[in-house]
């Protein structure tokens, strides 16, 4: 039987030998989850492009044909979108450099640098990590509105400035309690990268005379570039797609500061229903900007996760 398929050109025996199961296995169980995922997209975007007729006679992962195709959806979701999505990149880029960039200070000084009660701050920014949102929604919103009234102190401000109005000031109490709230996770990941540094990196600018400052600004920040792209990443998606601060301190999805998650709930929903075709048409709009900057940054991402597993 081996001499015969061997003959053929094909070697069948070595072919079971080399068989794993396992990897077998492996393979099996990616292309499921990936059918999955792409199946759950590809439904999406059929019913985006689909009118409500179609939506409704059609399997939802099939694609529209005929006159049941429209790109109706898709204007109608983006002219109510579009201002938001101002006020969202607005308050998600400051918010995340913000947040980002003392991140990044902080674990510097808790991981780096010797000093007394070390230990103790560093416990604070972990409780920090786990203090849950719902526990500061009415403080928060007593010390902004009641206590210190920074939007309507910045509003006269915000009039003057070119590309803005008024009613922008009302977003910088949220990118303030974003950058508060987003430094802690951020120091914990970027303490994670420093403590994988080597010591004589450090003990070597010390030798040469560089303060701590120094150290940071011309050691540590060049080297930290993949992980800086892995942190961006991941606090921009946590900025960008958060609705509790927003739901808290800006007023509702009718005001001129609303940013995307306020609105997206709403649209596409009346009182006769909800229009799936641009329900989803708004939902694609809404993640367009979080995979613009993954694919941005996807070569940074890759490398720091590369150098984060070690």
């Amino acid at each position: 039987m081996s001499r015969s398929t061997s003959d053929a050109g094909i070697d069948v025996a070595g072919l079971v030998e080399e068989f794993d199961l396992a990897r077998v296995g492996h393979y099996a169980l990616i292309v499921l989850f990936l059918g999955f995922f792409l199946v759950s997209l590809e439904t999406g975007i059929m019913t985006a492009l689909k009118t409500n007729e179609a939506v409704a006679r059609s399997l939802p992962f099939a694609p529209p044909t005929g006159e049941g195709f429209t790109l109706g959806n898709l204007r109608f979701a983006f002219e109510r979108l579009s201002g938001s999505f101002f006020n969202s990149l607005f308050m998600a880029i400051p918010a995340t450099i913000g947040s980002v960039l003392l991140g990044s200070m902080a674990a510097y000084g808790l991981t780096l640098v010797d000093w007394r009660a070390q230990m103790g701050f560093l416990s604070l920014f972990l409780i920090g990590i786990f203090l849950p949102y719902q526990a500061v929604l009415v403080p928060l919103a007593r010390f902004w509105n009641n206590i210190f009234p920074l939007a309507s102190m910045l509003e006269p401000t915000f009039e003057a400035l070119p590309f803005l109005q008024g009613f922008h000031a009302n977003l910088v109490p949220l990118i303030i309690t974003h950058i508060a709230y987003g430094i802690p996770i951020c120091t914990i990941l970027f303490r994670s990268y420093y403590r994988s540094l080597p010591g004589s990196l450090v003990e070597a600018a010390k030798t040469d005379g560089a303060s701590i400052t120094k150290i940071y600004r011309r050691v540590i920040l060049p080297i930290s570039k993949p992980m800086f792209g892995v942190v961006f990443i991941y606090q921009f998606t946590q900025i960008y797609n958060e609705f509790l601060f927003a739901f808290t301190l800006i007023t509702g999805a009718d005001t001129p500061q609303a940013v995307v998650t306020l609105i997206l709930p709403a649209v596409g929903a009346s009182t006769s229903g909800i229009d799936f075709g641009i329900r989803m048409s708004a939902s694609f709009l809404a993640a367009l900007l979080t995979l613009i900057i993954y694919v941005a940054f996807a070569e940074q991402f890759a490398e720091g996760l590369r150098t984060e597993s070690g």
